[in-house]
């Protein structure tokens, strides 16, 4: 759930920063758990009838679906579309905030160049865990054509503005392999989304002081994946995964979507370069009350070339 506040709210801030420090311990602790998990010794494999250990399983070819490990280091340059509003708090019914596209009204770029990493463990042959990590961080300056109301602050038409706006991403994901084999693996399981926002418009006034107002939130979120993995031959695969949620939460209605494909060249058994292409969409709305009433709307889209390194 998104919150708004404003930088007069020291309450509201400190509970943003409990949940950030929160967020931040059950991160920590699902890592040290994928971790321990991978690490311990693995059960022999036994025959169902006798109890008799089997025999090991012969060598396999390095590829996505017998790798342990992955570290996977991305360029991704994705082009953004924002839609935006912050209704006013306490407002008589019907009274709303500018609807305001990011890009073209504040000036924020459409187009970044940015890094992305991401880590895999396999916790036996069909267990998986995926952490991923992405931040769009911009801001801008633009000569507002007209009055803009964001919150409980009306920004002048005719006036330059500065404005900012930060998106961070992390996700936990684990997928139970149901399908897999030398050619083939698909998976399910559970992911959990950490996403945070901050946005603010501060304009200078000249005989009085800056008008400034902000928005921020962060919040956890479950969603359902879906990972998929082809080993087209023996150098030669294609992976997608995404993750999708629509739900009501706390008065929030929205919807969240992740996904990525993408094609890899494996160099020599430990070492991968790829080219793939992402997509994150989310929207959020919510009317009336104090907890972010108004819509949200992103669109992050676009294609990266990566390193992976594996054993």
């Amino acid at each position: 759930m998104l919150h708004v506040t404003s930088v007069a709210c020291d309450a509201g801030t400190a509970a943003a920063g409990v949940s950030k420090i929160a967020g931040m311990r059950l991160v920590l602790t699902a890592a040290a758990l994928c971790v321990a998990l991978y690490t311990a010794p693995a059960a022999a494999e036994r025959d169902p009838q006798s109890g008799a250990p089997l025999a090991p399983k012969k060598h396999q070819s390095a590829s996505p679906i017998t790798d342990r490990f992955a570290a996977r280091a991305s360029y991704y340059s994705p082009n953004l579309r924002t839609t935006l509003r912050a209704d006013p708090v306490n407002a008589p019914p019907g009274t709303s905030g500018t609807t305001l596209n990011a890009e073209q009204d504040l000036g924020l770029p459409d187009k970044l160049h940015k890094g992305r990493v991401e880590f895999m463990f396999r916790l036996r042959e069909r267990h998986k865990v995926r952490f991923d990590y992405f931040e769009a961080d911009r801001s801008g300056n633009q000569l507002l054509a007209n009055d803009i109301v964001f919150k409980d602050v009306t920004f002048l038409g005719g006036l330059p503005a500065s404005s900012s706006l930060d998106w961070k991403q992390f996700n936990i994901t684990y997928t139970y392999s149901f399908v897999r084999n030398e050619r083939f693996e698909i998976g399910t399981g559970f992911a959990a989304y950490f996403l945070q926002l901050d946005a603010q418009i501060t304009q200078p006034q000249p005989f009085a002081i800056a008008l400034h107002e902000d928005v921020s939130g962060a919040s956890p979120f479950p969603a359902l994946p879906l990972d998929f993995v082809w080993c087209i031959s023996r150098r030669w695969s294609a992976t997608a995964h995404g993750a999708y949620l629509r739900a009501t939460i706390d008065g929030t209605h929205g919807w969240f979507a992740d996904l990525h494909e993408d094609v890899q060249y494996r160099w020599n058994p430990n070492f991968v370069i790829g080219l793939g292409y992402s997509s994150t969409r989310t929207s959020l709305n919510k009317e009336g009350g104090t907890s972010f009433p108004g819509y949200f709307n992103m669109s992050i889209s676009g294609f990266e070339a990566f390193l992976r390194l594996s054993f």
